[in-house]
């Protein structure tokens, strides 16, 4: 038979499950067959298959009871199988939008929401703007769990991340399966807080499993191949964000309030840049603002000497797109494309700003190109 896509596959897993919980023992045994001649190398099949067999001599005590191999590996495989059911169980939750996409530009087609604590990857679509529910996957994160802080942690960084390339499989160890999209880790509020480490992907499953057990990575973000397969239209090189966080908070009124104060507050950034105003447009920089090794103090320095230097200016700014960070509501990843003319100097590039809220007035802490 075909295999089960990996929707599939989690139903075919709870009726198992169900059945099992009904002491309905045959038909277990049944449907675990199926989602084996369907999926081989799926190894928490193979457990629940073996706990069945046993349980024809006695009661089955525990998962994984059956099972010789370490505790370690049968309590990983435990840990895939409450993920997975809750998986099937929780739907409710599809038509709500998450509160970190603010706003989508134009270009970004789709964006990516990781919840760990679900072990799950939601994929959005952009709908002139908002974020439409497309599907979801299962994924695997780092071993040591998330808030990665320092190289080799195993640990999944929480964040707004954008994909940097797309690593076809004939150019990757089998490890990483069907294929690989690196993440920009450690990213531009990364290296303000110290965090070191790189190498934070999207990537597949090796040869001969299926899929991995909840927490198995080394901080990768990891899907079996036939899923990554799926995820990787809707990915763009550069532009699809990829949002990680050990929660999803859904979006509110409070939300709408805070996102149409900051879009007023970016758009009268523009417009005090523009006016040749420097000190307007330098009281829209906190005072540890900091931008590629240079602090407020001098960032305040140079803007004076050049529009000093200057007899007019105009800013025009395009595919604005705006995502709050992960635990920090007060902090906004701010990405668009500026168009910028003057007296002597024009020039077009992309810019990413983020913006904090302090003292209740939203203020930028980095600027720089992205």
């Amino acid at each position: 038979m075909p295999p089960l896509d990996s929707r599939g596959i989690e139903g075919q897993l709870a009726k198992t499950l169900r059945a099992i919980n009904d002491n309905r023992l045959d038909a277990a045994l049944h449907e675990v067959n199926t989602l084996l001649r369907s999926n081989p190398d799926f190894k928490l099949a193979h457990l629940v298959k073996g706990d069945l067999l046993m349980a024809r001599a006695g009661e089955i005590q525990s998962m994984g009871s059956a099972a010789q191999a370490p505790q370690e590996k049968i309590e990983d495989l435990r840990d895939e199988a409450r993920v997975r059911l809750m998986r099937v169980l929780s739907q409710d939750d599809k038509k709500l939008a998450p509160r970190f996409l603010w706003q989508m530009n134009a270009e970004q087609k789709y964006a990516l929401v990781v919840d760990t604590s679900r072990s799950t990857l939601f994929v959005y679509e952009n709908i002139d703007g908002e974020p439409r529910y497309v599907t979801d996957f299962y994924v695997t994160i780092g071993k040591l769990g998330t808030d990665k802080y320092s190289e080799g942690d195993q640990r999944t960084p929480l964040g707004v991340y954008f994909v940097q390339a797309d690593l076809p499989k004939d150019q990757l160890a089998d490890l990483y399966g069907s294929g690989a999209f690196p993440l920009n880790y450690p990213n531009e509020w990364d290296r303000r807080n110290n965090r070191t480490g790189s190498g934070i992907w999207l990537h597949g499953t090796q040869s001969g499993t299926y899929s991995r057990p909840p927490r198995a990575s080394n901080g990768c973000v990891v899907l079996a191949n036939d899923d990554l397969n799926k995820v990787a239209p809707y990915l763009q090189i550069g532009v699809t964000p990829v949002i990680i966080s050990d929660r999803i908070d859904w979006r509110s009124e409070q939300d709408q309030a805070e996102r149409t104060a900051l879009q007023q507050q970016f758009e009268q950034w523009r417009s005090d840049w523009a006016s040749l105003d420097t000190q307007a447009y330098l009281r829209h920089y906190a005072r540890d603002f900091a931008s590629g090794g240079v602090n407020y103090d001098a960032w305040a320095k140079q803007k004076q000497q050049v529009n000093a230097a200057k007899s007019w200016v105009k800013v025009g700014l395009s595919n604005v797109s705006m995502f709050t960070y992960p635990n920090r509501p007060d902090l906004v990843v701010i990405n668009f494309e500026q168009d910028y003319s003057s007296s002597n100097l024009s020039n077009r590039m992309k810019k990413r700003q983020y913006w904090i809220k302090q003292d209740n007035r939203w203020q930028i802490v980095y600027e720089g190109a992205a």
